[in-house]
């Protein structure tokens, strides 16, 4: 497929009724694993998780070594690859469009809770990006209303998220990200401000099943940073085990 035919493909999962589970990865072989599986109809890649994986903190990995990476994922799997861009590394528009001639077909952009028409803005530079590529660039656009709302009442928090991503839905984006662990009344009050099949959730401990999430009109359900923190703990508790009495298990998949 071309990158604008993945774009579509992207588009109309993030349309239909059922709700895009999309189990973020951070390199190749993970987007192989993924890949593989029959439920994988997307690949989403973890910002935190590549930075992670190349030394950095959050939001701190250099673009030049992080597009590197996007276009390694992109290049092991035909699935359409949206990928985490943290903030739009201080130039979203032109971050966009260098994504973009890696393969990427959509992304979450982080707010940062930065002044509304600042953030609107970012969010049109986005869209004409990919216009002017000619890919229907998929923006999960993210607000940061809930997980950098302090100590003021989640209430507060809900309607900035809400003002924040009608706003960005006016300008072009998909979708709006609101993470955060949402329970059933959050969502409900997200899903009517923003509309059914427009909300973006991360499923964290705590957070519902994507199924519920479905039910109650939410678009897609993403799982972030947790999916590489299961994978390292498993790895720290074999190397525990491996230098007390253990043995490599007898069911490991074999070396292909």
């Amino acid at each position: 497929m071309t990158t604008q035919d993945k774009a579509l493909t992207l588009k109309q999962l993030h349309e239909a009724d059922e709700i895009l589970r999309v189990v973020n990865v951070w390199d190749a072989i993970t987007t192989k694993v993924v890949a593989d599986l029959p439920g994988t109809k997307a690949i989403a890649t973890a910002g935190h998780s590549i930075a992670a994986s190349h030394g950095y903190p959050d939001g701190e990995i250099p673009l030049d070594l992080a597009l590197p990476a996007l276009e390694r994922i992109v290049k092991a799997t035909e699935l359409p690859v949206t990928a985490d861009l943290d903030a739009g590394f201080g130039n979203p528009g032109e971050t966009v469009r260098r994504a973009i001639g890696v393969g990427v077909v959509g992304a979450n952009v982080e707010d940062r809770l930065v002044p509304l028409n600042e953030a609107v803005a970012n969010v049109h530079a986005i869209v004409a990006a990919g216009e002017a590529e000619g890919v229907d660039f998929q923006l999960n656009a993210r607000t940061d209303a809930i997980v950098r709302g302090g100590d003021r009442p989640l209430e507060e928090s809900l309607k900035d998220a809400i003002e924040r991503g009608k706003a960005f839905l006016d300008a072009g984006a998909s979708l709006v990200f609101v993470p955060g662990v949402l329970d059933r009344a959050a969502t409900e009050t997200l899903v009517e401000g923003l509309g059914r099949g427009k909300l973006s959730v991360i499923g964290l401990p705590g957070a519902l099943p994507a199924a519920e999430y479905e039910a109650l009109g939410v678009a897609r359900i993403s799982y972030g940073p947790t999916t590489q923190r299961v994978a390292l703990r498993a790895y720290r508790d074999l190397a525990t085990d491996l230098y007390g009495n253990g043995v490599i298990p007898e069911d490991t998949p074999a070396l292909n």
